[in-house]
């Protein structure tokens, strides 16, 4: 098989939870261990960090990687899902993995697939801590794909565990009270091995508290460390001041990450960059403000806030949950226009009845869907919609939605596009942007 015809082979084979949902979540480790015990068990060869969360598991694991990058290590990055080419999920120094190397891992270990009988992520993890190792790479961030106990990553043991935050998704799953969510997600909390959890949370604190306290491991909340203070945008920056609640002393910060949510994302990077250095990392103050200025050149991070063109103004964002929604309409609401257009659409395994009510009703929508079969009908989701005061159309696909949002709009309207992962990936690809 070449490039292509292994990545469908993947894609054809095996269980995927993007596609598939529930059924290809596997509640248990024994495929990974497997898979990762024939090849050598190589997440034993190269040291890591393991982050897990509802919201801003992404962005952190991008912003780790620029920060470790610009400081001269050798860096890996595992993040799930892709936006527009399977080789995003893994990186070295901001590079995918080499077509010819993905083809000949599935070549190689095509028996084994076959005997296992693993999902489709369990098979992308085994890849990317085989590909590390073969790298030799100094440091690998490694996130989470969901949940955390149960979590195919979940098999190393890392230097540092990272937490963002906690909220409803994959209830199913994970579990329909907040406290059951942070338990999945406390899970990747290895004894000994100390933890950062990006925000405190009141509902949640005490289940992150127990599980560290159980297995002897020191627990800092991020937003006890540091205060963020967010000064507004310069240009194609996000300009955030963090003052360290213990010294007072505080740094500037330019985000090219410039959604308004980063600075609760921020905290927790800043304490995972000081807790590598006691662990004898060293990382520059400069390579941490360079980076964080650069993350979307160093690592490829797409889908955050990203403006995709202007007059009309077209961004895009990934948030796809309750929090998600909530912080992607805070940025809508101090983004300048006079006309809002949404392109949304959304998977069948989140439920419409808790966003739509969330949604300006003085915007004109263009429901859309991807060619999944976990993808909600545009149809099914424009009746849901006008049932909470929300008029639009329904589209096919997501360009054709782009399509007419941009017949519709004037230079001075702003178009957004989001709802799912899944529709900002056909978003690009309509747009014009390649892996």
């Amino acid at each position: 098989m070449n490039y292509e015809e292994a990545v469908d082979y993947l894609y054809a084979r095996l269980p995927m939870f993007t596609r598939d949902g529930a059924s290809a979540f596997k509640k248990d480790l024994t495929n990974t261990y497997r898979l990762c015990e024939a090849l050598g068990n190589p997440y034993e060869r190269f040291k890591s960090i393991h982050i897990a969360g509802t919201n801003g598991k992404g962005s952190t694991s991008h912003m780790l990687a620029a920060v470790l990058q610009q400081a001269g290590y050798k860096t890996g990055l595992y993040t799930s899902p892709h936006l527009l080419d399977f080789r995003e999920r893994i990186r070295v120094n901001g590079a995918p993995i080499p077509q010819a190397w993905v083809a000949a891992f599935v070549n190689d270990h095509q028996y084994l697939m076959e005997t296992i009988q693993p999902s489709f992520f369990e098979v992308t993890v085994a890849m990317a801590f085989a590909y590390f190792a073969e790298a030799e790479v100094d440091i690998a961030v490694v996130e989470t794909g969901l949940g955390g106990r149960l979590d195919s990553t979940n098999i190393i043991t890392p230097l540092l565990s990272v937490i963002t935050n906690i909220g409803y998704d994959h209830t199913a799953m994970l579990g329909d009270t907040l406290p059951e969510i942070a338990g999945e997600k406390a899970g990747i909390i290895k004894r000994g091995i100390p933890a950062i959890v990006g925000e405190r949370q009141a509902a949640v604190a005490d289940v992150f508290e127990g599980v560290a306290a159980d297995r002897g491991s020191r627990l800092l909340f991020a937003s006890e460390q540091w205060q963020v203070a967010n000064l507004g945008r310069t240009g194609q920056y996000l300009n955030l001041s963090a003052s360290s609640r213990h010294s007072g002393e505080s740094t500037s910060y330019a985000l090219d990450l410039v959604g308004s949510y980063q600075a609760k994302n921020l905290p927790a990077v800043l304490c995972a960059v000081d807790e590598l250095r006691q662990q004898g990392f060293r990382i520059p103050d400069a390579d941490v403000i360079d980076a964080l200025a650069h993350v979307q050149r160093l690592t490829g991070l797409m889908g955050r806030w990203q403006t995709l063109a202007t007059h009309p103004l077209v961004i895009c964002d990934t948030g796809h949950n309750i929090d998600g929604w909530r912080e992607v309409l805070a940025n809508i609401a101090v983004t300048s226009h006079r006309t809002l257009h949404m392109v949304i659409g959304m998977m069948r395994d989140k439920d419409p009845d808790r966003i739509l009510p969330m949604l300006p009703k003085d915007a004109c929508y263009y429901f859309c869907q991807v060619a999944m079969p976990r993808a909600l009908p545009a149809q099914e989701l424009c009746i849901a919609a006008a049932n909470h005061g929300l008029v639009g159309e329904a589209f096919v696909t997501v360009a054709e939605a782009i399509t007419a949002a941009k017949q519709s709009a004037s230079a001075a309207d702003f178009i957004f596009i989001g709802g799912s992962t899944f529709i900002v990936a056909d978003a690009l690809v309509a747009e014009g942007f390649r892996a």
